[in-house]
């Protein structure tokens, strides 16, 4: 039978963003805190570092998620595991929205800070020794990894999400969007293979995105900044290693894969941004292709469509569904017991 208080802590989630990002965007404007946008051409500005608010909202409905089961349900089952990733997204979050605030424009922090804190970030999953240490490889079949899962993989997977997910962002509504579209098949899988409890607290963050996104989406009223894309990518980091289910996580962040190839062809410092034209449209910023953005631009020019900031981020999400929808079909054995 469905338990229908859980639909308590999503619904918070949902509506304590669309509650107080007014009152961010109204504040943001006080402070100056407002960012161009770099895909219009009349220099149009937004509220910057919204994130913070779909974050918190994120974290408080958590904390309700584990009210009701310590009171309601009288369960401390994964207590340690949830109190680990709401203690991981907020140093995320914290990192990411001092990044925000020393500027992208003027460097932020250094790629080298950046690792290290990921790192540090990454220690509240190391020390209750998170996930199954047994992993396949190829070749090789099960292999015992001991140590070396949370001292070594645990870490590095943190920095591979986080940093990746925010590799793929720049235009209106791109990051939430992508993060609904991962963390629901995340979500669903985490359901199917006996992980209830992650799957709620995925549909928390999703529930939290998706009243951004109504603030997020074209024409944008406020930027997400560092404080929800770091969140996200480690979240799902996070959900692979607590959930088991590391192969199918990386499957389905094949898009984001391929954006650091692309990205580090341009040595990291080639922007996502496209050339705003007149219309709405939108140029190739460089001669090569440096990102996802690129490419999608790239392709409705060769289709012969006009390449708008919408389409571009349509295309993109159009991609990573195809990609999730592959991966369920290649993973069906171990995900629909």
């Amino acid at each position: 039978m469905m338990d229908y208080f859980l639909f308590i802590p999503i619904l918070a989630s949902f509506f304590i963003t669309l509650l107080f990002l007014p009152v961010w965007i109204k504040k943001a404007r006080q402070i100056n805190l407002f960012w161009r946008d770099m895909n219009k051409i009349n220099n149009v500005k937004a509220a910057g570092s919204g994130g913070i608010i779909a974050t918190w909202s994120f974290l408080i409905s958590v904390l309700i998620f584990i009210a009701y089961r310590t009171f309601y349900l009288k369960s401390e089952s994964y207590l340690a595991e949830i109190l680990s990733l709401l203690l991981v997204i907020t140093m995320l979050s914290s990192i990411g929205f001092i990044d925000d605030l020393l500027g992208w424009q003027r460097g932020g922090l250094s790629k080298r800070s950046r690792i290290l804190l990921f790192i540090i970030a990454s220690i509240p999953l190391m020390v209750i020794n998170a996930g199954k240490h047994v992993i396949s490889l190829p070749f090789l079949g099960q292999v015992d990894m001991g140590l070396f899962y949370p001292f070594l993989l645990i870490p590095f997977g943190m920095i591979g999400a986080t940093a990746a997910f925010n590799f793929l962002a720049g235009f209106n509504g791109l990051e939430a969007g992508q993060g609904i579209i991962i963390l629901s098949a995340l979500g669903i899988t985490a359901a199917l293979t006996g992980s209830s409890w992650l799957a709620i607290i995925a549909f928390c963050m999703i529930a939290s995105l998706a009243a951004f996104l109504l603030y997020n989406f074209y024409p944008a009223r406020v930027f997400p900044g560092n404080s929800i894309t770091l969140a996200v990518g480690g979240l799902i980091a996070i959900m692979s290693i607590l959930g088991n289910f590391e192969k199918i996580a990386v499957f389905f962040f094949i898009p984001y894969i391929l954006e650091i190839i692309l990205k580090l062809r341009g040595r990291l410092v080639k922007q996502s941004f496209g050339r705003p034209l007149k219309d709405d449209a939108l140029d190739l910023r460089y001669d090569e292709i440096y990102g996802l953005t690129h490419a999608s631009i790239w392709l409705l020019k060769k289709l012969s469509i006009q390449p708008t900031e919408k389409k571009v981020v349509y295309l993109i999400w159009l991609f990573q569904f195809i990609i999730i929808i592959i991966g369920f079909i290649i993973f069906r054995k171990g995900i629909f017991l």
